[in-house]
């Protein structure tokens, strides 16, 4: 019996999309289009952008020489996936298109057959390691033995006092170039699970949005257990197992000791002498991993939101009584309809006319002809001030570059000396910008953290770049203060 349930639970694993994409006809070149599409830059496209791209993909592949050739067009290849449930489809609240993103199941795919062609090694000494931190802390979490909980505290003392004499003695033990890379490598495979992991968190919270529904909805009493909470105030999705484990999520990761503790962490590591030998793109995904998972979780959260006002609405507008009263129809009418499947055939007439739909004819006269002077563009050409840098677009900006943040924090440092407060036009007129763009945009993102924004106030500010021109820009106006130096040392 174990075995046949087994068989029967990967048949039914073989109808879901994860297995019919490993499976599917031209699958290398299907997952490869797909992961370099929808995973290795961009995670959602608008329609035409999906079908433009696509296309010049299809069509440099067809003029290669591939053993197959994929004859259909992009429309027809996105519509196929997704019917397979390869893609998923969204509308954007204010967008003007639809926009498709993978979906989780294919997402895991395509990370499976990933991991397989680049596999990691069996056993890592960081793998147990983190293994053994994790059950000793789990362990030591939940011991209730007063006596056993002060033996574990008093040693871990005498571990921390040993390691500060040896400190003072001028003896440090820091772990080798090849072990360090290591484990940095490990944290990244990780944390890019972590990241990976909101698209099936949003996924659960869409499934109890129609759980909940098809509850209020297939209830025929007065009042149901949904309705009653509803009625209450009691926010139902946010308060489920999967709403509870999010928001303590969500809570740690906005947590300000925690995002200080956790930048501070990754600004060491990556000016440590190992972190060179990481590949460019696994520096770029330290540097940008605490604005990717506030900008993935972000869109969970106001999803979790968005359900949670949505089905409060649903219920106190009364929307769920028509959808109510017409389930309750449709289920009247398949109950009459099988009791007459043995007596009226199929194809036998009914004694009911069904009028078609027409068109209402309209005048000529109401149309109106094109002028082509409507679509004439304005060739004048107006001096611009600069180009405006928001807060919003840094956190993008230093995820895609490498700057000198050593540097740009000793000079803040070195300056607020002397100064009680400076904004980033006084530094750069007190200080090259050595990174041109990179020294601004470097400025801002440590304002973020150690300086103060001034309400919605732009400032003008003006650098020399490495061709002898100069360039301006419009930024938010920030200060450094001299009572925040410490941070920045």
């Amino acid at each position: 019996m174990k075995l046949q349930a087994r068989i029967a639970g990967y048949r039914r694993l073989r109808e879901q999309p994860l297995w019919r994409l490993i499976a599917a006809d031209h699958a290398p070149e299907v997952v490869g289009l797909l992961q370099t599409l929808l995973q290795d830059g961009e995670r959602t496209l608008p329609a035409s952008i999906l079908h433009e791209r696509l296309q010049h993909h299809l069509d440099a592949l067809n003029a290669s020489d591939l053993p197959h050739e994929l004859p259909r067009t992009a429309q027809a290849y996105v519509a196929d996936w997704l019917a397979k449930g390869f893609l998923e489809r969204r509308l954007p609240e204010g967008a003007s298109e639809e926009e498709y993103e993978l979906s989780s199941q294919s997402a895991q795919a395509i990370r499976f057959i990933a991991g397989i062609e680049a596999p990691r090694h069996a056993a890592t000494e960081s793998r147990l390691t983190l293994v053994i931190q994790q059950l000793a802390q789990l362990a030591e979490q939940t011991e209730t033995d007063p006596a056993a909980r002060l033996v574990a505290l008093y040693a871990e003392r005498e571990r921390i006092e040993a390691q500060i004499a040896r400190a003072g003695a001028g003896k440090v033990a820091a772990l080798d170039g090849k072990r360090a890379l290591e484990r940095a490598r490990e944290i990244i495979r990780l944390a890019d699970d972590l990241t990976e992991d909101f698209r099936r968190v949003r996924d659960d919270f869409e499934q109890l949005n129609r759980e909940f529904r098809e509850r209020i909805i297939d209830d025929e009493g007065e009042r149901g257990d949904v309705l009653d909470r509803l009625f209450e105030g009691v926010d139902v999705i946010g308060e489920s197992e999967a709403g509870r484990s999010f928001n303590a999520f969500w809570k740690l990761l906005n947590d300000i000791e925690q995002s200080a503790q956790l930048d501070a962490a990754l600004e060491a590591v990556l000016s440590r002498g190992f972190a060179k030998r990481l590949q460019r793109h696994e520096r770029q995904f330290l540097r940008g991993l605490t604005g990717v998972m506030l900008e993935r979780g972000g869109h969970v959260h106001d999803v979790l939101q968005h359900f949670a006002r949505s089905l409060r609405g649903f219920v106190q507008s009364r929307s769920y009584l028509e959808q109510r009263r017409l389930n309750q129809l449709l289920k009247q009418a398949q109950a009459e309809a099988l009791q007459l499947r043995d007596s009226v055939k199929a194809r036998q007439q009914t004694p009911y006319t069904l009028q078609l739909t027409t068109s209402r004819p309209r005048s000529l006269s109401q149309w109106r002809l094109h002028d082509p002077r409507n679509g004439i563009v304005d060739g004048r050409i107006a001096p611009s001030e600069g180009a405006s840098i928001s807060l919003d677009s840094v956190s993008e900006l230093v995820a895609q570059s490498e700057i000198n943040f050593r540097g740009l924090r000793r000079d803040l440092h070195d300056l607020l000396a002397d100064h009680d407060q400076l904004s980033i036009g006084q530094v750069l007129e007190r200080r090259p910008a050595e990174q041109g763009l990179g020294s601004v945009i470097g400025y801002l993102s440590l304002a973020t953290r150690h300086g103060v924004v001034s309400g919605r106030q732009h400032e003008a500010v003006s650098w020399q770049g490495g061709d002898g021109r100069w360039r301006h820009a419009r930024v938010p106006l920030v200060w450094f203060l001299k009572e925040k130096r410490d941070e920045l040392a």
